[in-house]
């Protein structure tokens, strides 16, 4: 009896060796999140939300570490110099699509891979009620007699690339208008200097409700919760036109797969906790920000290639 026990004993432990056992013993250290941007602002913030019920899903401790600089290079950098073990993730916006599809990054897209979508802030196209324009339709038929003011921020950016890549698309002609910030765009637009502008639920939300501005067409395949009248650029006949102010988290392609598994499911309950959801109703958002591997490695290839397309199209990749 004591040498059956002791083959008994034997096999079991051989059974937690290798193989499926070695994701049990991950995470074995504290898990780090590489972001980009200063403390406080939205990529921070949303990180850090996410981690104070991602270290009880995870079983470990989990933190920040920011790494500013260069559009996110030298976050790219530190991220891809670390092992390729699952215990450093990277939080991702379209700031690193941009510098990777300009030849900027030290990375490349088929390096990293998705493993959960914290925040999706669509674009929404908004006009002015003075233009009198109230439907898509109507919006691309006055460009064609004159280009659209629209606005947005710095040239080369996510709101420049998001307003040409729907003018290809849609036929319309816009005359893109830059601006310093969300602040400059809505009070040039209120002002009428601009006829429209791209911009998210939060900045746009006042002037909604107060009647200046019309929403006109959502840049996702969803529409979003809080404009469920708002039809998307899709359901418009207008394809391939989604873009967003997107946060998530990636780690690099060669992490081992039962890893990458590990961490989306850890993840994806945490963020299905009530702190996590009531910090997206705190922003204008809600659950179906969140999203798991499949679905946010898909949206990071799709915006990478309307990204590195047109900024072809305006002579700003290398």
């Amino acid at each position: 009896m004591k040498y059956l026990a002791r083959i008994a004993a034997c096999v079991a432990a051989a059974a937690t060796l290798g193989g499926p056992a070695e994701a049990q013993d991950f995470p074995s250290r504290p898990v780090e999140v590489v972001t980009h941007a200063s403390a406080g602002g939205g990529t921070d913030t949303t990180a850090r939300t996410l981690l104070i019920r991602g270290r009880r899903e995870l079983g470990v401790d989990a933190f920040v570490q920011i790494k500013r600089g260069g559009g996110g290079t030298v976050a790219m950098s530190y991220a891809s110099g670390k092992p390729a073990d699952g215990h450093t993730l990277m939080a991702i916006t379209p700031t690193h699509l941009i510098t990777m599809a300009r030849g900027r990054a030290p990375i490349e897209i088929d390096q990293i891979r998705g493993i959960v979508r914290s925040t999706d802030d669509p674009i929404i196209i908004v006009v002015n009620k003075s233009t009198g324009i109230g439907t898509l339709d109507q919006l691309i038929e006055a460009s064609v007699k004159s280009p659209i003011k629209w606005g947005g921020t710095q040239a080369g950016g996510i709101d420049h690339i998001a307003a040409i890549t729907f003018a290809k698309n849609s036929g319309a002609k816009v005359a893109y208008v830059p601006f310093d910030g969300g602040g400059g765009i809505i009070t040039n637009l209120m002002g009428g200097n601009i006829q429209a502008a791209g911009l998210n639920y939060g900045e746009a939300v006042d002037g909604m409700e107060s009647g200046d501005f019309v929403p006109l067409a959502i840049m996702a395949k969803e529409r979003l919760g809080a404009l469920p009248d708002t039809p998307t650029l899709g359901e418009l006949g207008i394809d391939g036109v989604n873009f967003s102010t997107v946060r998530g988290l990636i780690v690099m392609a060669d992490v081992p797969d039962d890893r990458v598994e590990f961490l989306e499911k850890a993840f994806l309950k945490a963020m299905r906790h009530g702190t996590y959801q009531a910090y997206l109703t705190g922003i204008g958002l809600d659950s179906g920000s969140v999203a798991g591997a499949a679905v946010w490695d898909a949206q990071i290839r799709e915006m990478y290639e309307n990204i590195h397309d047109t900024l072809g199209e305006l002579g700003l990749r290398k």
